[in-house]
């Protein structure tokens, strides 16, 4: 009797169920909806998924995407041997993302990906930052403060701060005036951050710089820092907010592109401009893979001064697949499609 083909799993959370369960848990219509915009990729990427499962084909292996809420009862059926899990978005509080790498460990299934402990420290900016700073990378000093009150002060800062939602993403929360003077401003924001979002607030020191984006697909698993794509992320502006953020994906970024409102930023690679900025930010991916276990797929967002001084800010365990920077990551990087380097580098390790 032949074997069951190779199969890659999926697992994704839909915007519309997030947005269900924070409506059941009494958020209002205007926050459920910025929330769950943080699980855009998952409406984008369903529009591939014919894609993917063809490119999949062509290598070999089998392609499915699981529903969050139907991963348990699907994962017990498969054959552990012949799977592998790739879980598409993380989440401990908003989100739930991140019990599916748990569910595959309980399983014995191989993943794509992070260990899941580190599903949960990307998702909490401020013990992030905390477990970064200790491993000696260049994290901005930050404070937490939960509706006007500190729970842990920053420092003092000359340059002022930057205060933004400690456990949620895809700049939800983040405003025109999210940087600030003072630390009483500061604390103006994390009540509002609060009130609307029930969140603590992250109020890091502000560096100044052009953000920058790197990205990491390990398309070979032999792959190192060589293989990140460091990009200057160039929005016109000095950061991106919510609004900016909704106006690219998901739900809301559809009907923003039907309206003409779509504006993607532009990314220009650091090695052209600063080749020294581009060395340091590939030593910091070398580490954060060594020191803090990422691996497989990841992304992290950098400020790079005009001297080469580089700020690391956060790390994320489930980059934005769909997104404009990776899809161009994977062209320049790995001369392919975003579906078939998915194909491609599920194959290389289930295949073997």
């Amino acid at each position: 009797m032949p074997l069951p083909p190779h199969e890659l799993v999926l697992i994704y959370e839909p915007e519309a169920a997030c947005r269900r369960l924070l409506l059941a848990d009494g958020h209002g219509d205007r926050q459920a909806l910025e929330i769950s915009s943080y699980l855009a990729q998952s409406t984008d990427l369903a529009l591939e998924f014919d894609e993917i499962a063809a490119a999949c084909a062509q290598r070999g292996i089998s392609f499915r995407p699981v529903m969050l809420d139907d991963a348990s009862a699907y994962l017990s059926t498969v054959d552990t041997a012949r799977c592998l899990v790739w879980t598409l978005t993380d989440g401990i509080a908003y989100f739930r993302g991140g019990a599916a790498p748990a569910l595959a460990r309980l399983r014995g299934i191989p993943t794509i990906g992070s260990d899941d402990t580190l599903f949960a420290l990307c998702q909490d900016k401020f013990r992030a930052g905390a477990v970064l700073k200790a491993l000696g990378l260049p994290v901005p000093e930050a404070g937490l403060a939960r509706d006007g009150d500190w729970i842990a002060p920053p420092p003092e800062s000359t340059s002022g701060y930057f205060v933004k939602p400690n456990r949620l993403g895809a700049k939800i929360g983040i405003w025109v005036d999210s940087r600030c003077d003072s630390a009483d401003k500061a604390l103006e924001l994390s009540r509002r951050i609060f009130a609307d979002y029930r969140d603590d607030a992250v109020v890091q020191s502000y560096v100044a710089g052009r953000n920058v984006r790197a990205s990491f697909l390990a398309v070979s698993p032999a792959a190192g820092n060589q293989e990140l794509g460091v990009f200057f992320v160039d929005s016109g502006a000095d950061f991106q907010t919510m609004s900016d953020s909704m106006a690219l994906y998901g739900d809301t970024g559809a009907g923003a592109r039907a309206e003409g409102f779509y504006a993607e930023p532009e990314l220009r690679p650091v090695l052209a401009a600063q080749p020294e900025a581009d060395r340091r930010i590939r030593e910091i991916g070398a580490a954060l893979m060594r020191k803090l276990g990422l691996r497989d797929v990841f992304s992290f967002d950098l400020r790079v001064e005009a001297d080469n001084t580089v700020h690391l800010i956060e790390f994320e365990v489930c980059p934005g697949l769909p997104c404009f920077d990776f899809r161009a990551y994977c062209r320049s990087q790995w001369g392919m499609s975003l579906a078939a380097a998915i194909a491609e580098t599920a194959a290389n390790r289930l295949l073997v």
